[in-house]
């Protein structure tokens, strides 16, 4: 899990500004320390004023370890288990219907290429090698249950009946039979094979559609049940993952036997800087409010205040429910920043990359990426013979199909979070490194010393620095 203290070291490692620079713009502490009140108004009211301020705040890293013998680890555990418990199974159930699919689009393919020879009868440049197909198809699988009386078991083990497989493929229909120069014995074995072989055709042919028409359906059915599957097991995933402790056994405050719990949050606020409306209040230079200058701009710079909270309290149950409050000692410390547009996205990639998103890579490692190898498959065959109105309705219903829309084949594949190149980040213009970034520097500073002293004077703190 991401830590407190490494948020400051991404921004160091993604910013080639603060690469140099080190420390933010600036930085203000609070310390709070109370064993009887609790520790969620302290959040909540920075929170709503972070929001108040306009920077639209979001958490980053929300971290906690309870000492192992408190009673607040033992409730916990057991929540952490029933969560892991309801994941594996229907992680089971995905896995059943994961193969389930495998084998459905592997007997579609055969009863394809087996339909195909069907179809090419009808196509009078086709029709011979069709027929003769069906011809080896018929010898191999039904008459071959005759046993010796079968054509090829005559053919190669009894003497006068050498010729009866050249027959039986050369001859069309019954009339064809009499036109060979054949012995009447082979005749009189020939016709009732091609009889019987004209009408397997036709029966053969309607049974093998129906029964891929079939399949073809349940492969719809099942590849719905494997989203629905999905979207049941990333909750208890997502729980199961949030559930779980950071590793804190070096970290002097968490002793064994206490009853003591510490929470780790980040908070990270921004607001955009607006060059314009700087430059017609001519704090910036006139030539920044014209459009033509304005589309120059190939990225936009922001105020960021980093909250970092770290609560060191005890967990004393609520009578009467299952919940904890929580008192003890709060340091928030706020930092300001000025990072642009592409330090930003470097950032929320980085974070994109933290152990959190292992539970959601599990399971789209088992559904998304496993079916990404036959995506063009089940496209196919749940796709073919719908009409454009009933594919945009299916790509609507969000039970219609893992892969929803039906789109081309021609579509280039998305590249997954895992093999994204890294963001580079260039260095400042010198408009950028003279106006925007200074500026935006100079209003985070005056919005993380503003966060710090409204608090500090609401609630009247003492301990502060």
């Amino acid at each position: 899990m991401v830590e407190v203290k490494t948020i400051q070291e991404l921004i160091q490692e993604v910013s080639p500004y603060y690469k140099k620079k080190v420390d933010p713009e600036a930085e203000h502490k609070l310390v709070y320390d109370s064993s009887s009140d609790t520790l969620e108004p302290i959040y909540f009211f920075i929170l709503d004023l972070m929001n108040d301020f306009g920077l639209k705040p979001e958490k980053l890293v929300d971290n906690f370890t309870s000492s192992p013998g408190s009673g607040h680890f033992g409730e916990l555990g057991q929540r952490l288990s029933i969560m892991q418990q309801q994941g594996t199974k229907l992680m089971a159930d995905i896995n059943t219907v994961l193969r389930s699919i495998l084998n459905l689009i592997y007997d579609l393919r055969e009863f394809k290429i087996r339909l195909q020879s069907y179809e090419d009868i009808s196509d009078l440049s086709k029709k011979d090698a069709a027929i003769l197909s069906l011809k080896q198809l018929w010898m191999d699988k039904v008459d071959i249950q005759k046993g010796n009386s079968s054509i090829k078991a005559m053919a190669l083990g009894q003497a006068g009946f050498a010729t009866l497989i050249d027959a039986f493929l050369a001859s069309k229909d019954l009339k064809t039979v009499d036109k060979l120069d054949l012995n009447d014995r082979v005749k009189r074995i020939l016709k009732p094979r091609i009889q019987e072989f004209e009408s397997w055709v036709g029966e053969s042919g309607a049974e093998l559609k129906k029964r891929y028409e079939i399949e073809r359906t349940y492969l719809k059915s099942q590849v719905s049940s494997l989203k629905l599957y999905s979207r049941w097991a990333k909750p208890y995933l997502r729980a199961a993952a949030q559930l779980e402790m950071s590793d804190s056994l070096r970290e002097p405050a968490l002793v064994k036997v206490f009853n003591t719990l510490l929470l780790e949050l980040t908070l990270l606020g921004k607001t955009q800087l607006n060059v314009k409306e700087l430059a017609i209040e001519e704090e910036f230079p006139e030539e920044f409010s014209k459009d033509s200058f304005l589309k120059k701009i190939k990225r936009n710079y922001y105020s960021c205040i980093l909250v970092d909270f770290r609560f060191r309290g005890i967990p004393n149950k609520v009578q009467g429910t299952q919940h904890y409050s929580f008192g003890g000692r709060a340091e928030v410390t706020f930092r300001a920043y000025s990072l642009n547009e592409d330090e930003l996205k470097a950032l929320n990639q980085k974070l994109n990359q933290d152990d959190l998103d292992s539970a959601f890579g599990l399971i789209k490692d088992v559904t998304d990426d496993s079916l990404g190898q036959l995506k063009e498959d089940i496209e196919y065959f749940v796709g073919e013979g719908v009409s454009e109105k009933e594919k945009s309705n299916n790509a609507q219903n969000p039970f219609a199909a893992l892969f929803g829309k039906y789109e081309p084949k021609e579509k280039p594949k998305e590249k997954k979070k895992d093999q994204e190149e890294p963001i580079k980040v260039s260095v400042d213009d010198w408009y950028e490194k003279e106006f925007f970034r200074k500026r935006s520097a100079q209003d985070a500073s005056t919005k993380a010393f503003e966060l710090f002293d409204i608090y500090k004077k609401v609630h009247g703190m003492a301990s502060f620095t």
